[in-house]
């Protein structure tokens, strides 16, 4: 049965008269992508067999490893869990990869200028084959099973696509959204089991890269020029765009198909805060978290969203601001 929502929007379009370009970084940016471009369907191995316990993600990235949920699991359990949380984390960013194709593909129409229309065009191509490549990954390791869209991603991505002004959708997409993505697929890349998930991860991360450059290139000229007001709402909106990322990020789905109860799913979800509060979380939880908040602060303060006045938001998200 095929599933989807509609959105109703709104969206304004530049038709540019004038195609010489006129922003060098962003055309190299455009260049860069197009020498860059991958055939998701005979670039990556797929044939490579999976060298492994049948897990497909490292076992530490698995909640309840090293506690006595884990323990109580025979070995094969152990191994279906991991797939099952393997399987909800890579739903969950097939269906970010097509959110940002659709929000991507209004910012071709509303970016006024003529090298940043063509760069939105080649993040179109992007992140259509970002979404291509994860869905074929569930097709071959996870006989095809996906996730349905998580609450919080359908609300990240309704938002994005019922704004209308470029820059707003700039600072959810490239400047929030995307800086979680690519450190999650860094950690990824690092350390699945699955040589195909890695291979994938990798190729994921080069675009992703250029990605985050856009954001880069085309805000801080926009935020210095903007009145107190609009400095304000951009600032809000990347706060809202930091709690519906970082808030909702835990696999419910898996633990239900698991067969765990409501009070041990509480109990995870319990233990899963207390350990990253004692900083008592795994080496890739650690370095999934430094990575992420050092890119955020990083790139906030790049391009001037980030204030004295939503500091205290950001630390009450656990983000330091001495990371940057």
């Amino acid at each position: 049965m095929e599933r989807g929502h509609y959105i109703e929007t709104s969206n304004t379009a530049y038709f540019r008269h004038d195609y010489d370009g006129e922003h060098a970084d962003m055309r190299r940016l455009y260049e860069q992508a197009k020498l860059d471009q991958w055939n998701a369907a005979t670039d990556i191995d797929w044939e490579k067999p999976l060298d492994s316990d049948g897990g497909l993600i490292a076992d530490d990235l698995v909640d309840i490893h090293g506690t006595p949920f884990w323990n109580r699991l025979s070995p094969a359990q152990q191994v279906e869990i991991n797939r099952l949380v393997a399987r909800w984390r890579i739903s969950t960013l097939m269906h970010g990869e097509h959110g940002a194709m659709l929000v991507c593909s209004q910012m071709v129409e509303n970016v006024v200028g003529q090298d940043a229309k063509l760069f939105q065009a080649s993040q179109v191509v992007d992140e259509a084959r970002h979404n291509e490549v994860l869905h074929r990954y569930i097709a071959l390791r996870l006989e095809g099973e996906t996730y349905p869209l998580a609450g919080n991603v359908q609300e990240i991505f309704d938002t994005l696509l019922g704004t209308s002004a470029w820059y707003l959708k700039t600072i959810g997409l490239q400047l929030v959204a995307e800086t979680f993505a690519v450190s999650l697929f860094r950690m990824l890349a690092e350390s699945s089991k699955d040589p195909i998930l890695c291979q994938i991860c990798r190729r994921i991360l080069q675009d992703e890269a250029r990605h985050m450059g856009f954001g880069m290139l085309s805000l801080p000229a926009v935020v210095a020029e903007a009145s107190a007001a609009e400095r304000r709402e951009m600032e809000d909106f990347a706060v809202w765009a930091l709690n519906r990322t970082l808030r909702g990020i835990f696999p419910l789905g898996a633990y239900e198909d698991m067969g765990f109860s409501k009070a041990d799913i509480e109990t995870i979800r319990q233990n899963r805060r207390d350990r990253a509060a004692g900083g008592e979380e795994t080496a890739f939880r650690k370095f999934f978290r430094r990575d992420l908040h050092q890119g955020l602060v990083r790139n906030l303060s790049k391009v001037g969203v980030l204030s004295k006045r939503i500091a205290p938001d950001l630390e009450a998200l656990g983000i330091s601001l001495a990371a940057a």
